[in-house]
């Protein structure tokens, strides 16, 4: 809930307002986000201590361009405009918005020509980053021009009398070399906030909206041995006890004996109502001949929810399941907030079906991958499982390109516990952020004791990242990559060629599919 040490984030459409958000989490305030659509009424209830304009994909001179209330301007609170926000608050003002001739995307210097309250502490030629289609060409009513680059004369914008301020680029973007320092001015300087948001202050108001929300009800969990699923029923049990009853899924498409590991750690370290329940001939059968990933995802979500609804009979009347959706999960699948373009459906999103008996609880909707592991660590989780990777909750069926079959998830299951393997055997399984296999539709010609073979080829995935929203390959050492090809086409049957993905998201995702 947003209080006066709190901040409004309005979203234009922008993929990276999640980024905005979590940056200012970073900081330890704070934030919420809400469609620019919100009325003025309902930002005058929330009171924040400051507002953010997202950037966006239209532009303000568009016939259908979002706008929001001017009167937004007049109301006294702290206001930071990015890009689009930037543009709305100079077409506001008397300001002028234009096509570039040149187009900036992409890495730029900014030179300061004056040091207002948002720019304090930053050096000049700091590197930012921009995307943008559009400038301003003319300076609006009673604003300074605070910087520039070489491609947009107009970068940074302030009245300081009004506490307006606008920025062409990205802070939240990791490219820009000191946004995190921009994001603290307007935070702490200008906004005055204290920073008081944290994992522990999370947990107990979390822990007394769950208990308001569920009452006396009983509760299933989706518990699929992930960081995001089990951390949520950590907390859901402190929450409502015995009440909760965690259902782990085998749904014939997890890692190499992840169901036997999961149930084994849970039932020998917590205080859990478990039950485990083998799924994967229904979910294989179902997705028999079906080669669309979108398809896949909305089989295997309405799969889940429909093994749900049945084992929650065995429980008299069950009303809520609790899953550990995060953020990136909600911006990836549907456009909920601004004019965000969907990219994928991810199953605990967009793969529900429209009707189900079951209403959700997502405790981690509005947090990012980091949130989620020290709020874990905060309830005391071992390290070492809040430190594993991300895994999809449609698990290998997106990591095999075509359709599923017991004997293609055999091979991958191998596969990628060599890779995986040699990852903790070589020191760097925790300088990677996610790192997996995918089985590709393509065979080659090799040869394996002197005789030719014609088998599929497998690629393996291994990213950087902080959250999950933009990522880099990982550069291995070549004796890595090498290790790891020997032992996987010595080792699994079905494999003769190893390739290594070295896409950045963007433009690619993260998983294949």
């Amino acid at each position: 809930m947003l209080t006066k040490q709190s901040i409004l984030i309005l979203d234009f459409g922008s993929q990276y307002t999640q980024l905005i958000a979590r940056r200012i989490r970073e900081a330890n305030v704070y934030s919420e986000i809400h469609p620019h659509t919100y009325s003025l009424t309902e930002i005058k209830a929330l009171n924040p201590a400051g507002i953010i304009l997202s950037g966006g994909p239209m532009s303000v001179y568009d016939a259908e361009a979002p706008h929001i209330n001017k009167e937004i301007f007049n109301i006294g609170i702290p206001i930071l405009g990015v890009c689009y926000g930037l543009q709305l608050i100079a077409n506001n003002y008397n300001g002028k918005v234009e096509p570039a001739d040149d187009r900036e995307y992409g890495k730029a210097k900014i030179k300061i020509q004056n040091y207002s309250p948002i720019l304090r502490g930053i050096k000049d030629n700091s590197i930012v980053w921009m995307s943008h289609g559009d400038l301003i060409t003319k300076v609006p009513d009673g604003f300074s021009v605070d910087s520039t680059t070489d491609n947009t004369p107009i970068c940074v914008l302030s009245n300081e009398k009004l506490n307006i301020y606008g920025l062409q680029f990205h802070p939240e973007v990791a490219h820009t070399e000191e946004g995190k320092t921009i994001i603290n001015n307007f935070l702490f300087d200008i906004c005055g906030i204290k920073a008081d948001w944290t994992p522990s202050n999370f947990i107990k108001s979390s822990i007394e909206n769950i208990k308001s929300q569920v009452g006396n009800e009983k509760v299933i969990c989706a518990l699929s041995g992930g960081v995001d699923s089990s951390v949520a029923a950590i907390l859901m049990h402190e929450a409502i006890g015995e009440n909760l009853i965690c259902i782990h899924i085998d749904s014939g498409m997890m890692r190499k004996n992840e169901s036997a590991d999961i149930i084994k750690m849970f039932e020998g370290s917590y205080n859990l109502n478990l039950i485990s329940v083998d799924a994967s001939e229904k979910f294989i059968s179902r997705l028999e001949g079906v080669f669309d990933p979108e398809k896949k995802r909305k089989i295997i979500g309405a799969t889940f929810i429909d093994v749900f609804e049945e084992e929650s009979k065995k429980f008299g009347e069950v009303k809520y399941l609790v899953q550990g959706t995060l953020y990136p999960d909600v911006i990836e699948s549907v456009p909920v907030k601004g004019q965000s373009v969907t990219i994928k459906t991810h199953h605990n999103v967009g793969g529900l079906p429209e009707k189900m008996n079951l209403k959700l609880i997502e405790p981690f909707r509005e947090l990012f991958k980091d949130e989620v592991r020290a709020i874990g660590k905060e309830l005391g989780l071992p390290i070492e499982f809040i430190r594993r990777h991300p895994f999809p909750g449609p698990g290998l069926a997106v990591r095999i390109i075509g359709d599923i079959t017991k004997e293609k998830l055999n091979i991958l299951r191998e596969a990628d516990q060599i890779f995986i393997d040699e990852l903790h055997n070589f020191g760097i399984y925790d300088e990677i952020w996610q790192a997996f296999a995918v089985l590709l539709p393509i065979q080659s010609v090799g040869v394996m004791g002197d005789a030719r073979t014609y088998e599929n080829v497998l690629a393996l995935r291994a990213v950087t990242s902080v959250d999950g929203m933009t990522a880099d390959w990982y550069p291995f050492k070549p004796e890595v990559l090498e290790s790891a090809s020997n032992k996987i086409i010595r080792n699994v049957p079905g494999i003769n060629r190893v390739v290594y993905d070295v896409s950045s998201k963007p433009p690619a995702t993260i998983e294949w599919e």
